[in-house]
């Protein structure tokens, strides 16, 4: 079996492996130590150098600019209100508007199919008595013709 010595002691087989993980388990924790020291003096170093005013500086802009956004937001939107309400008033108008004109159509239309019925009555009806009249002139003659044959 393998053994070795060290400051005088004598390490055989299982106590070997022991020390041996004993030694490593050490070496990982003293490299792991040292890393996190390493990254907390990084960050102590960042942290040094904050400029925290900057950093307020900055966030009072971005509020700044978020306020004036939401007050031009705010302004488009009762533009858009005002727009929709205008155009409302617009159709409201346009279709009275349009309901009077149908109106006034409608109303021309019946005048003018009672003025065309007026005329073809009486268009009807003259035509009517001077048939009757020619029939009757038509009748004269006949009985004229046919109680004085030679006379025409």
């Amino acid at each position: 079996m393998a053994e070795f010595e060290v400051a005088g002691m004598t390490f055989k087989g299982g106590k070997m492996a022991v020390v041996l993980t004993a030694l490593s388990t050490l070496g990982g924790a003293s490299w792991a130590t040292f890393e996190f020291y390493k990254d907390y003096m990084d960050m102590k170093e960042i942290v040094q150098n904050i400029d925290v005013n900057q950093i307020e500086s900055r966030n009072a802009i971005i509020e700044t600019k978020l306020d004036e956004a939401i007050d031009y937001t705010r302004d488009i939107k009762s533009g858009l209100k005002d727009d929709i309400l205008r155009i409302e008033r617009q159709t409201d108008r346009v279709e009275a508007k349009v309901r009077t004109s149908e109106e006034n159509v409608r109303d021309m239309i019946d005048k003018a199919s009672e003025r065309f019925e007026t005329k073809r009555d009486a268009l009807t009806s003259d035509t009517s008595r001077e048939i009757k009249e020619l029939e009757a002139r038509l009748e004269n003659k006949l009985q004229r013709a046919l109680d004085n044959p030679l006379s025409d």
